[in-house]
């Protein structure tokens, strides 16, 4: 079965791992430091804390931007449910902001209207970059500045991606961007997360709720007069620590994101160019040279979408689908959501179908899925 994403894990990234088993601490060394030094030098954010999941990196961001009880966390449908389990974790409230169904990211116009007619400004604004495009981020920023709204920026596809000539990851329009280096997206490290951010206050916050609450900095010690041994728990905090293991093979696989991120442009070209004679809508070409193509979705408005998923998958196409709507989770329906809340994206679910690609696949592999697909259509 040929995969709908794969990692790309060569000797390099197998020799820096044995380094770290070999030579150095598995935990709390130097690799990990480095590998934030660099997140910072590629994305042009002034602090990165690396952490050991994506679903990790949302949560402390979330708790870094004072989220609680009886606050409220906006986000969109369209995502993985971490994107909104995160507001979850800390207490807050969740509600949903639809997609433009051409861009597939957070509706303008959506966030435009929500915010002019809402009873209860939310806390934070969590957007996430489907499939590697960025969000229209000044646009956004212009709209939740105003009201004092902390904005997060959820990359977890779009490492690699640009926007407005400048890297995700930048925070330029943001607070904090928080990154995921799972087997599939654009770098690994296994497993593991990062936010970014150019505001120390809050990478001083982030640090310690991802590091159990505790602090050892001077400067942060409510009891100064101790000694070397010391230190303290200043907030209920969680070990959300990335290992050096994993912090080496993010650091050798981050060497190789533009060359990664070069060969998922190419082969979203040849998509875009092979499947346009086909009835089925396509993703921009517009953000060909920018988005990171962590995904290629195609839609199917006539066919039946389980009926071409079944055939693609029994022809060993690996197919997948991303992703189901988060308010119409049996969880968040308990919560007082259902369907019809957000047609934009209970539309795109409806006819959504995700494709291979991933930096390693085939120029036969790829041609495969497209004669597949163009038999299976036909």
């Amino acid at each position: 079965m040929l995969p709908y994403g794969r990692h790309a894990v060569d000797q390099d990234d197998i020799d820096a791992v044995v380094d770290v088993l070999q030579n150095q601490f598995l935990t709390q060394g130097s690799t990990v430091p480095a590998f934030e030094s660099a997140l910072c030098d590629y994305t042009q954010a002034a602090h990165t804390l690396a952490v050991n999941s994506g679903t990790s990196a949302l949560h402390v961001a979330c708790l870094a931007a004072g989220v609680g009880p009886l606050d409220l966390v906006w986000t969109v449908p369209n995502s993985f449910v971490a994107s909104a389990n995160c507001a979850r974790y800390c207490g807050a409230d969740i509600d949903f902001v639809d997609i433009d169904p051409l861009t597939r990211n957070i509706s303008i116009e959506g966030l435009k209207n929500k915010l002019a007619n809402c009873s209860k400004f939310p806390k934070v604004l969590i957007v996430v970059h489907f499939a590697g495009v960025s969000c229209d981020m000044q646009a956004i920023a212009a709209l939740t500045s105003r009201h004092n709204i902390t904005l997060i920026e959820d990359a977890a596809h779009a490492l690699g991606a640009t926007y407005q000539d400048k890297p995700v990851g930048s925070c330029q329009f943001s607070d904090m961007t928080v990154l995921s280096f799972h087997p599939v997206k654009s770098i690994t490290s296994a497993e593991g997360g990062a936010i970014t951010t150019n505001d120390k206050g809050l990478l001083e916050r982030l640090t310690l709720f991802a590091k159990h609450g505790i602090t050892r900095e001077p400067s942060a010690l409510e009891d100064k007069e101790q000694g070397a041994w010391y230190y303290e728990q200043q907030v209920l905090g969680y070990n959300y620590r990335m290992s050096d293991i994993h912090g080496a093979l993010g650091l050798s696989q981050l060497n190789k994101l533009d060359a990664f991120i070069q060969h998922r442009r190419e082969k979203a070209a040849m998509y875009l160019t092979a499947l346009r004679p086909l009835p089925i809508k396509l993703p921009s070409e517009e953000t060909l040279a920018t988005s990171a193509w962590h995904l290629f979705m195609i839609e199917l408005s006539t066919h039946d979408r389980k009926a071409v998923f079944d055939a693609l998958r029994s022809r060993g196409i690996g197919v997948n689908v991303h992703y189901i709507p988060i308010h119409i989770q049996p969880y968040y329906q308990k919560l007082g959501f259902q369907k019809g809340d957000f047609p934009y994206s209970e539309a795109f679910y409806k006819y959504a179908i995700t494709l291979p690609l991933f930096p390693t696949m085939s120029a036969s592999q790829q041609q495969h899925v497209i004669d597949t697909l163009i038999d299976v259509l036909q």
